[in-house]
């Protein structure tokens, strides 16, 4: 304080001056004091040039003098403690010395000087804030000279801020702003005036008495010749918009839609006509432009915050807009003298009305809109359809060529401020059909069909107006072809009726009820119908709209539904088939595609893409049983491998770019959509594996290896699959894996080295360059999260037929040493890691023993319920005695003759997998105990082992105890059923309604003895029935001399033990 001089309170004020005047605009636009001052606090977050200001600087200098030394000395402190052994976090040293720093009394001395300091500085420009304000006004009176000598603009100074006026902003102001802004004022007041309510804060303007004459005013003056006026009227509407609270901005908006609703109707008024078009040059339109975008701005960001607001404000929100859109003029004269309603100034704006697709996303809104569609403006949904009716009439009558110059806007956007009344009628015309795909998403949308038009006799249905949609994919004309693949969006017909029944397609219940029906199906396959016969498809349909078919078939048969309904037809159930069925016509058509017999689009630049899209269709069909069942006779596989093969050769052909050559770009465009199409092919032969069948195929194709390194590439590349796709990857690495083929291919292609690899970094440690700065968490689960996706990819690819590919006939390394760095590759390796621990060399290399090896148990116990797999683990690599050495080795001796077993978790791990394997059967034939310990003396009640037999406690009650026949009436009289001697017809009948009545009543009290006496004697009673008999009793005549001697494999030998065993414990 002793140093702060007159120079230095200068200088603070020029910079805090700079401070403000950056920051201006956010703080003049801020709505109320408590906003700006939020502001000011997070200006460091939203301004780049925050620490550019030189107050910022001045107040960095300020506390790095003051406190600089004192955090030095800190950092010091804890950096001296991290060498001595203490590591802490930069996070951690920051916060520490952040603390100490404001708990210091350095700091709070500073806070104190700084807040003095500014304290003389802020008063002295507040002082000179006011002797600037007073000379404002006395400059401001000897220029108006009028009844406005109380009056002050907002900008008289330039210290002056909109904090200012919200104290000065009072009732009578705004009078005197509706007095200025009469139109016998000069043009300069009623500018300022417009001025200073734009400046106001909108909650001021809000509470004045006066506000609603102020809005009907404003509304008046919108039709003000001066368009600088005029403008200014619409930067406060915009400002409102923004900045008030819905029922400001309600009335801003109704009575905006009013004022364009009386414009439009009004004959005065020079509005355009559908013959002279809309040039966006005359100033005249150009305002009205503006008002329209307006208004659809504001439509737009509405729906984001009405729901907090009554219901009544949103209902007159939309009901001024559907009032709007439904003016029509005289329609008597020609149709080109038509004057254009304000329905195309709309679409002009929001070509694929946004604003509807917002309005109707929640129900909040929906149902308001949807009501007053039905009962006061069912005309809007009128002329959109007849729209699009004779937009599609147009397609059918006129030239190609004239329609496209009909809809030449339809594939690029081109800047240009001159739309004909051709280009118009098409830019409703997408309106429309956004709006109608919009609206046949939801149930209260699809009820307002039919729709009676007046040149029409009959009406429109819904599938009239589908296959409408569904026609304009392949007789609209076709667009030009965009210069580079992201360019602007695409407004061509068939581009946008493909949108809208895509949209359409994934809704379940609207593609129910509107698509999933043979007209529609019809419509769509036409085109492939007239190709089949060698016609033309369809006057304008070209390999795009053929591309935009698939694409929507490819929707239709990714859902249960719609499979159906291309598989069998709507009627299942007829025997009357008068023509084939969708899913065969587009088999027989992706064959003739695949083997290039259709010449209509050979040596097209975009055939791949027609063929790839087909195979995409029939890839959701065959990816099915059903579907696949029904496409086996036009053997795709064979097609489709055909042409991969032929495509791989030509991708090895493909010659390589010399430097300096001008076909370099040539051929790497080439090589690139090669190579897609080949990855595409692959990608359909995959697709095989969904079923076991289609599996199959995909070995007889000889591509199996191919296939599988294809998806492991992508697998490993975590790429996205298709929304369309039923699974992923890991459902059909499952199903390869349950083939020996597969299993082989699987471990060719790097996926099986590739997922242990990633099990072992999760479940051990990970590559030598990885460097690890904070230790793991100590795992809590058996199977730690990190792990869990491992272990399922590995129980799903461990089958039987994979396990033997893999495993079969191979000994375990059993090595005298393992690096603490080796990391398995293989399913030998994680069996001799993880799960067969019988040397200490093993148990030493890992550095989680306990956690690593109740992973390997847990996989064990699921894969060998696989009765297949545990026959083959156990006659190779005897897992059954590691078991027990296992836990004899872990016992402890509390006296010469007693040992007792530590529990543990590996111990109980042990114990559960020994009971699941050497007792064979499900709940009923024994019990596995739990994993789990239990709260009190006796945490682990369950006896354990180290030699056989187990213990009967492991047994079920239904096994050790004798079979009980406390049978009730019913079951004793299906037991009566049995000893029946005569051979009675209805004896058949009899026990098989008395059996199904036990079972669907009391299916429990039926023993397995019970049911062994039922079917002896059921077929016993077949067999000498003649009229019953399905295989006639052959009597048994080889001799001893026909046996063959054969020995046993140690499978065959294990397998037969232990149904042995399973049948005595069962007493069978």
């Amino acid at each position: 304080m002793a140093h702060f001089s007159g120079e230095d309170e200068a200088m603070l004020q020029a910079m805090l001056r700079q401070l403000f005047q950056s920051v201006k605009e956010k703080i003049t636009g801020a709505p109320s004091l408590e906003c700006a001052e939020e502001i000011l606090l997070h200006l460091e977050e939203t301004d780049e040039n925050f620490h550019n200001y030189e107050f910022v600087k001045y107040l960095r200098q300020y506390i790095c003098n003051t406190l600089g030394s004192m955090i030095e000395e800190e950092m010091e402190k804890w950096t001296s403690d991290q060498n001595q052994g203490e590591e802490f976090g930069y996070d951690t040293v920051v916060q520490h010395v952040t603390k100490r720093t404001q708990e210091s009394k350095e700091y709070k001395e500073m806070i104190h000087s700084l807040k003095n300091i500014m304290m003389i500085v802020v008063e002295s420009m507040i002082n000179k804030f006011e002797e600037d304000e007073i000379r404002s006004q006395e400059r401001q009176k000897k220029i108006q000279k009028e009844k406005s000598s109380s009056y002050c603009t907002d900008n008289c100074s330039d210290s002056d801020s909109s904090f200012n006026q919200s104290y000065k902003f009072c009732q009578g102001k705004l009078q005197l702003i509706l007095d200025q802004l009469d139109p016998g004022q000069p043009k300069e007041v009623r500018y300022e005036a417009l001025q200073t309510l734009c400046s106001a804060p909108p909650s001021d303007v809000l509470n004045c008495e006066n506000w609603t004459t102020l809005c009907e005013k404003l509304t008046v003056y919108l039709s003000d010749p001066d368009p600088v006026f005029s403008d200014r009227i619409l930067k406060f509407y915009a400002q409102t918009f923004t900045l008030s609270p819905l029922h400001m901005t309600k009335e801003i908006y109704t009575s905006l839609a009013k004022y364009l609703e009386l414009y439009f109707l009004s004959r005065e008024n020079n509005i355009p006509t559908l013959s002279t078009g809309i040039d966006i040059s005359n100033p005249n339109v150009n305002h009205l432009l503006k008002k329209i975008r307006l208004l659809n701005e504001y439509q737009k960001e509405a729906p984001s915050f009405w729901i907090r607001h009554p219901e009544k404000y949103m209902e007159e929100i939309v009901e001024s807009t559907l009032s709007l859109l439904s003016v029509k003029h005289d329609q008597s004269h020609l149709v080109s003298q038509k004057i254009l309603d304000p329905i195309y100034f709309l679409a002009l704006v929001d070509t694929k009305a946004v604003w509807f697709k917002k309005w109707m996303h929640a129900y909040y809104s929906r149902t308001t809109v949807l009501r007053l569609l039905e009962k006061k403006y069912k005309s809007l949904i009128t002329t959109a359809v007849q729209q699009c009716v004779q937009y599609f009439e147009l397609c059918e009558t006129m030239k190609g060529d004239e329609v496209l110059g009909h809809s030449k806007s339809c594939g690029i956007k081109q800047k240009t401020f001159y739309y004909s009344g051709q280009e118009l009628q098409y830019i409703y015309f997408i309106h429309s059909l956004s709006l109608l795909g919009r609206l046949l998403i939801y149930t209260q949308g699809r009820k307002l069909f039919p729709i009676k038009l007046k040149t029409r006799k009959d009406s429109v249905s819904l599938t009239d107006l589908l296959v409408l949609f569904t026609r304009l994919i392949y007789r609209s004309p076709a667009c030009p072809k965009m210069t580079s693949p992201g360019h602007l969006e695409d407004y061509s017909p068939a581009s946008m009726a493909t949108e809208v029944l895509c949209i359409l397609c994934d809704q379940k219940e609207c593609a129910i009820e509107c698509l999933y029906n043979n007209t529609v199906i019809e419509a769509l396959l036409q085109p492939i119908h007239n190709l089949m016969k060698g016609t033309k498809a369809a006057p304008n349909c070209s390999e795009t709209a053929l591309i935009h078919i698939a694409h929507i078939l490819a929707r239709i048969a990714s859902v249960e539904e719609g499979l159906t309904l291309l598989l069998y037809g709507e009627n299942m159930n007829s025997s009357e088939e008068k023509s084939p069925t969708g899913a065969h016509l587009i088999a027989q058509f992706s064959k003739k595609l695949l083997d290039e017999d259709i010449s209509i689009f050979s040596g097209s630049e975009m055939f791949p893409v027609v063929k790839g899209a087909f195979t995409s269709v029939c890839r959701q069909i065959y990816g099915t049983c059903e579907g696949l069942q029904v496409l086996i006779p036009y053997s795709l596989h064979e097609s489709i491998a055909k042409a991969w093969k032929k495509t791989s050769l030509l991708s090895e052909r493909i010659p390589t770019p010399v430097e300096g050559s001008d076909s370099i770009s040539l051929v790497s465009q080439e090589s690139q959509n090669i190579m897609a199409w080949e990855e595409n092919l692959l990608d359909d032969l995959l697709n095989f594996a969904a079923t076991p069948k289609g599996l199959l195929l995909l070995q007889r194709t000889g591509a199996i290896n191919e296939c599988v390194t294809f998806m492991f590439n992508r697998y490993a590349k975590k790429l996205q699959i298709s929304r369309h796709k039923k699974f992923g990857y890991g459902v059909l690495v499952t199903q390869v894996a349950s083939t020996a083929a597969g299993a082989i291919a699987l471990q060719n292609s790097g996926f099986i080295n590739a997922l242990i690899t990633e099990l072992w970094a999760n479940l051990e440690c990970g590559r030598d360059d990885v460097r690890v700065t904070h230790p793991r968490s100590t795992p809590v689960d058996p199977i730690d999260q990190s792990c869990q996706k491992s272990f399922l990819a590995l129980v799903n690819l461990l089958s039987y037929p994979a396990v033997f590919e893999l495993v079969g006939n191979q000994s375990l390394p059993n090595k005298t040493e393992y690096s603490l760095r080796e990391v398995p590759t293989s399913i030998i390796d994680i069996i001799d890691r993880l799960i067969i621990l019988n040397s200490e060399a093993k148990i030493r290399s890992l550095f989680n023993y306990e956690q690593s090896h109740i992973f390997g148990l847990r996989l064990l116990s699921v894969v060998c319920c696989d009765l297949d797999t545990l026959l083959l683990l156990e006659a190779q690599y005897q897992v059954s005695e590691m078991l027990l050495n296992a836990q004899e080795e872990n016992t402890l001796e509390t006296s010469e003759s007693h040992r007792e077993f530590i529990i543990d978790s590996l111990s109980v791990e042990r114990n559960h997998v020994l009971v699941r394997i050497n007792l064979i059967g499900g709940p009923m034939e024994r019990i596995l105990p739990p994993r789990l310990l239990e709260k009190g003396d006796e945490p682990y009640p369950w006896p354990m082992f180290s030699s056989y037999p187990l213990p009967n406690c492991y047994l079920s009650d239904c096994v050790t105890r004798s079979t009980d026949l406390k049978q009730d009436n019913d079951l004793g009289k299906l037991l009566l059923r049995f000893k029946m001697s005569d051979k009675q017809t209805a004896w058949i009948e009899n026990c098989r309604r008395q059996f199904c009545k036990i079972m669907k009543a009391k299916p429990d009290i039926i023993s397995g003895s019970a049911l062994v006496e039922l079917l002896e004697k059921f077929v016993l009673h077949l067999s000498e029935s003649p009229s019953e008999c399905y295989f006639p009793s052959v009597e048994y005549t080889a001799t001893d001399a026909n046996v063959k001697n054969e020995n046993l494999s140690s499978v065959q030998q294990l397998g037969i033990k232990m149904t042995v065993r399973g049948t005595y414990l069962l007493t069978l």
